[in-house]
C-alpha cells in the first residue's frame, strides 16, 4: 500500500483506491433493478434469510416491485419460505426469475436443482460464479427493490457480491450474546472496505414474550443493539422478537402472512437508500 500508484489496473490488491465502478458486472440486457439491498452477517445462523423475506414483504406491502436473489448457494431457504415450487427456465443465454403468487421475483439456487434437498458440492469462485450470474444472467422485470440473502462471514461470495454488484447499502443482521460485538464490526469492516453503506442494524432473537403473561423476557441476554448502532453510526436499529408463528409461516411457505412492524424503522432506511446506476449490458 506504501507504493500505491492509484493504478488499478496494473494492481491485484482490493483497496479503497481501486475504482470499484470499474468490477460491477452488467445486468441483462432487457433487466431493470433501481435498489439492491444486501442482507449480511459476520456469521451463520442468525436469520438473514428470515430478515431478507420480511423485508422483502414489507416491500411488497408498501407497493414496490420486490426481488430476492438468494446468494447463500449452498444453504437456500428463500423459495421454501415463499412457498416457491416452480423452476427457474431460461432460453438463449437468459435466465427468467420465480415470481411467487404475491409478484415477488426470486432467483435461488433451490430454482434450478431437481430436488430441493440437492446437495450443491462445489468450490467457492463456482459458488461464488453463481451468485453473481444470478444478477448478470437474469432477466430481473422492473424491480425497484432488490435484496440479496447472504451467505455468512466475508469469503468469495461476499467478496465477489460487494465487487459485482452495485449495492445502494446494507441491513446486519445479529443476535444479543456477548460475541455480537466482534460479529458487527467484521461486517461493518467489511462495508466500509467496499464503500457501502449500513443502513440498518437487526437483532433476531432479541427476546421472547410469554403468551400467558405477557411478560418479556430476553432469554440470550441484554439487547446491545441501541448500543451497536451507536457505536458504528448505524442510523437505524430493530430487534426482532422469538415468534414461532413466524417460524411456522416460513416452514408453510407463508412468509407474506407474517408480521412486518418490528422491521418499520430498518425499512424507511431503505426507502431512503440511493437508487443505483443502470450497468445495462453494452
Amino acid at each position: 500500500m506504501a507504493d500505491c500508484t492509484h493504478d488499478c489496473s496494473s494492481c491485484s490488491s482490493n483497496c479503497g483506491s481501486r475504482d470499484k465502478q470499474s468490477l460491477i458486472k452488467p445486468l441483462h440486457e432487457g433487466a431493470s433493478v433501481k435498489k439492491v439491498i444486501a442482507v449480511a452477517s459476520g456469521k451463520g445462523g442468525v436469520g438473514k434469510s428470515l430478515v431478507t423475506s420480511l423485508l422483502a414483504v414489507r416491500s411488497m406491502a408498501r407497493g414496490y416491485r420486490t426481488a430476492i436473489l438468494d446468494a447463500d448457494i449452498t444453504g437456500p431457504s428463500i423459495p421454501k419460505a415463499f412457498g416457491a415450487k416452480l423452476h427457474a427456465t431460461g432460453d438463449e443465454g437468459v435466465i427468467y426469475p420465480v415470481r411467487t403468487m404475491s409478484g415477488l421475483q426470486l432467483m435461488s439456487m433451490n430454482s434450478l436443482l431437481e430436488h430441493d434437498d440437492d446437495p450443491v458440492v462445489w468450490r467457492g469462485t463456482l459458488i461464488a460464479g453463481a451468485a453473481v450470474q444470478f444478477w448478470t444472467d437474469v432477466l430481473w422485470e422492473d424491480v425497484d427493490i432488490m435484496f440479496i440473502d447472504m451467505p455468512p462471514g466475508t469469503g468469495d461470495v461476499p467478496l465477489s457480491v460487494y465487487q459485482s454488484i452495485p449495492l445502494s447499502g446494507i441491513i446486519i443482521v445479529t443476535t444479543p450474546q456477548d460475541l455480537v460485538g466482534m460479529i458487527v464490526r467484521k461486517a461493518v469492516n467489511m462495508a466500509n472496505l467496499m464503500n457501502v453503506p449500513v443502513l440498518g442494524l437487526v437483532e433476531n432473537m432479541s427476546y421472547f414474550t410469554c403468551p400467558d403473561c405477557g411478560k418479556r423476557y430476553e432469554i440470550f441476554g441484554a439487547s446491545k443493539a441501541e448500543a451497536l448502532a451507536k457505536q458504528y453510526n448505524i442510523p437505524a436499529y430493530a430487534r426482532m422478537p422469538i415468534d414461532p408463528n413466524v417460524a411456522r409461516l416460513a416452514d408453510e411457505g407463508k412468509i407474506v402472512e407474517a408480521d412486518t412492524d418490528a422491521l418499520q424503522e430498518i425499512f424507511l432506511e431503505v426507502e431512503k437508500a440511493r437508487e443505483i446506476k443502470s450497468f445495462k449490458a453494452e
